[in-house]
């Protein structure tokens, strides 16, 4: 054994050979893999939402290209465990680390390449997700709500109705561009609205995000109480669902938030809750000033508690937002910390037993205690870094393997 490690010592440049060696297997498995499993969830992807919504073909391809972040952040985590451990089942199974150990060169030496590899593959995966949200989903919304006024027309012509959170629209027969008998019945915000008509036309609104609807000889009734007729042509705009538009950010959920915004909007929700507080103080200080105790108890006091609720809620979820997207992504490094050494532990030049021996315990612990620390943190048991719990999990386990191999 000491000659091996003078044989090593005498070489100085097998280490880093080796590292390139391994670096090389990796990124080659890698890149094939993460290929055909972001093609896999692109199919998948765009072919849910082609069967949602009803998409043209024109609309598929303007589509991709906003899905491909989306996909990418699911398959990062998979592929780069994949890659690891069909590198290291195999050199492990064919005896290459044990001649490399032989040589005197320590197996964390051996280990080196996959963690810088995964650790450096981890922010990517973190830009990734953010892209997905800021840019992503965001094109995704737009294109769909471009192509809203053909998924319409094709659906009626298929169908003779459609419907949508906001609005319905059954019709006797389409001729081009023009409904027979159209039967549409509003119903976001406030009481529906029913509207009957000889014949109708659509055209999409995109600068006010609304559909408008051109009537002939109209006849209508709000709430099967207050009725009236519209001869002649009468347009009625429709808005489009939550699903179809781009939120104004200040309505924006926090996992639809670039990271570049959450501390900005932070800092104005940590603002509007203390204004909250400020305004629910001032309300009962003068109900009882005024000795209206009820009134702190009464619509208003309750909507005040409410929203002063809803605001804590949103201020806690934009506190955890960073802490979840950063923990997702360096799911990445933390799958790898595991499943490098326990492919080496395994033996075995078999693919897809060596993946499947470590991307099953990996799974089945990662994703139950992160969302276990996801739910802890919105309801403020533990800290927003509370999301690292799988993390921390992976990373404890990963530490004795990697002993277990040094010690081997």
């Amino acid at each position: 054994m000491t000659s091996c490690r003078k044989h090593a010592k005498n070489h100085p440049e097998m280490p880093t050979r080796l590292t390139r060696y391994i670096l090389a297997e990796i990124m080659k498995i890698f890149v094939v893999a993460l290929f055909a499993l972001t093609i896999l969830i692109l199919l998948i992807v765009v072919g849910r939402t082609l069967l949602r919504e009803g998409l043209g073909p024109l609309a598929i391809v303007k589509i991709f290209p906003f899905v491909l972040p989306i996909a990418l952040q699911f398959a990062f985590p998979a592929t780069a465990l994949f890659a690891v451990s069909c590198v290291y089942g195999r050199m492990a199974g064919d005896g290459e680390v044990a001649t490399v150990k032989a040589s005197g060169i320590s197996p964390l030496k051996i280990l080196q390449p996959a963690m810088i590899f995964a650790f450096l593959l981890s922010p990517v995966s973190v830009y990734m997700s953010d892209l997905a949200v800021s840019w992503g989903r965001p094109g995704v919304n737009r294109v769909v709500m471009l192509s809203i006024e053909d998924i319409v027309y094709r659906k009626m012509r298929s169908q003779h109705s459609y419907t949508d959170d906001g609005f319905s629209i059954h019709v006797r027969n389409v001729s081009g561009k023009c409904l027979e008998y159209p039967t549409v019945t509003i119903h976001s915000g406030g009481e529906p609205m029913k509207l009957q008509a000889r014949e109708g036309r659509l055209t999409l609104d995109a600068e006010n995000e609304t559909l408008l609807l051109e009537l002939t000889d109209s006849q209508w009734d709000r709430g099967g109480s207050i009725k009236g007729l519209s001869p002649g042509r009468t347009e009625v705009p429709i808005p489009l669902s939550r699903t179809l538009r781009t939120p104004e950010q200040d309505n924006r959920p926090p996992r639809e938030l670039p990271l570049r915004l959450i501390e900005v909007e932070r800092l104005r929700q940590d603002a509007r809750s203390h204004a909250a507080i400020g305004q629910l103080a001032a309300h009962t200080g003068f109900s009882i000033l005024t000795s209206r105790p009820d009134a702190i108890i009464g619509q208003s006091g309750q909507s005040m508690v409410s929203q002063l609720e809803m605001s804590r809620r949103r201020l806690t979820k934009l506190r955890i937002e960073p802490w979840r997207r950063w923990a997702e992504g360096f799911s990445c490094f933390f799958f790898v910390l595991i499943g490098a050494p326990l492919a080496m532990i395994g033996r075995t030049s078999d693919y897809w037993t060596t993946f499947g021996r470590c991307f099953l315990p990996t799974l089945l612990m990662y994703y139950p205690l992160f969302i276990l620390g996801l739910n802890q943190a919105k309801d403020a048991t533990i800290p927003p870094y509370g999301v690292w719990l799988g993390n921390i999990a992976l990373g404890a386990i990963g530490v004795i393997l990697i002993n277990r191999v040094r010690r081997y």
